[in-house]
C-alpha cells in the first residue's frame, strides 16, 4: 500500500525510459488497485507487464469492496498475486481461499503469481517443507498440477522479512528445489518449466548471488521496487542469470 499518482508516474517513467532495461527477463509491476488504470497507460508500448496485488475468488456480484479477475483483465492486467504472506497473516486467508483465487484468476486468463512461505516460528520448528508443501498442495488439489504450467510460484520466507534475520542463497535454493521437486512428483515437465521466484528482501546487492542458484528463477520484489534505480539493477541481475 504505497504510492501516489505522482510517485507512480515518476517510478514508471524511470523504468520505461531507462537504457539499461534488459528484456530477456520478464518484468511485471503490481500497483494498488486504484492506480491500475493510470499505470496501464504509462506502460503502453513498453515491455513491462501489468499485474494486481490481489483478486476476489468470486465472479462479479454482491461483494462490495472486492475486485474480480474479469475487472483486472479489463483494465489491462495479465498477472495477479495470490496468497501473499501479508494477505495470509493479516487477513486470515486460508490455503483453500488462496487456491480459489488462483482458479478465479486463471479462469479469466490471468497468470497467478502464487506466494508460498513459512513464518518465523514454523522455520524454527523445522516445519518449512511441511508448510510450503501444504500451501502448494491446496492449489494442486483444486486446480490440478497442469494449472501450474500457466502460473508463477514465489517463495516468501516470512521470517526473513523485517525480522533482522537473513535467508542465505543456499536456504532459498533448498526451498525452491523442494517446491520444484514437489511439482515434479506430479509432472516432471511442468516442474521443469515452472518459474520459481524468491521474495525474501531481494535487493540490488544480493540479487545476483540469489539468482545464481539453480532453482531461483527471479524475484518478487518488495521495498526495493519503489526505487527505479534499485529495481533496474535487480532486473538486470535477473536478465544476466
Amino acid at each position: 500500500m504505497h504510492g501516489s499518482r505522482a510517485e507512480n508516474s515518476a517510478l514508471i517513467e524511470g523504468l520505461v525510459g531507462s537504457a539499461s532495461v534488459d528484456e530477456r527477463a520478464t518484468c511485471v509491476v503490481c500497483p494498488p488497485f486504484v492506480y491500475l488504470g493510470d499505470v496501464a497507460r504509462e506502460l503502453v508500448g513498453s515491455a513491462i507487464r501489468l499485474g494486481a496485488q490481489d483478486v476476489c475468488a468470486e465472479t462479479p456480484g454482491a461483494y462490495t469492496g472486492e475486485v474480480a479477475a474479469s475487472m483486472l483483465k479489463d483494465v489491462g492486467c495479465t498477472y495477479v498475486i495470490v496468497g501473499h504472506s501479508e494477505r495470509r497473516a493479516l487477513y486470515g486467508e486460508s490455503d483453500e481461499l488462496v487456491a480459489r483465487k488462483f482458479a478465479a484468476a486463471q479462469a479469466r486468463g490471468l497468470t497467478p503469481i502464487l506466494c508460498l512461505g513459512e513464518q518465523l516460528a514454523e522455520r524454527d520448528a523445522g516445519r518449512t517443507h511441511e508448510v510450503v508443501g501444504r500451501q502448494l498442495d491446496a492449489v494442486i488439489a483444486l486446480c490440478a498440477v497442469a494449472a501450474l504450467g500457466k502460473a508463477v510460484v514465489a517463495y516468501e520466507p516470512v521470517w526473513a522479512i523485517g525480522t533482522g534475520r537473513t535467508a542465505t542463497p543456499e536456504q532459498a535454493q533448498d526451498v525452491h528445489a523442494f517446491i520444484r521437486g514437489r511439482v515434479a512428483g506430479h509432472d516432471a515437465n511442468i516442474a521443469a518449466g515452472l518459474a520459481v521466484l524468491y521474495g525474501g528482501s531481494v535487493k540490488a546487492g544480493n540479487a545476483r548471488e540469489l539468482f545464481a542458484m539453480p532453482d531461483v528463477d527471479g524475484g518478487l520484489i518488495g521495498g526495493a521496487s519503489l526505487k527505479a534505480e534499485e529495481f533496474l539493477a535487480i532486473w538486470s541481475a535477473a536478465a544476466a542469470d
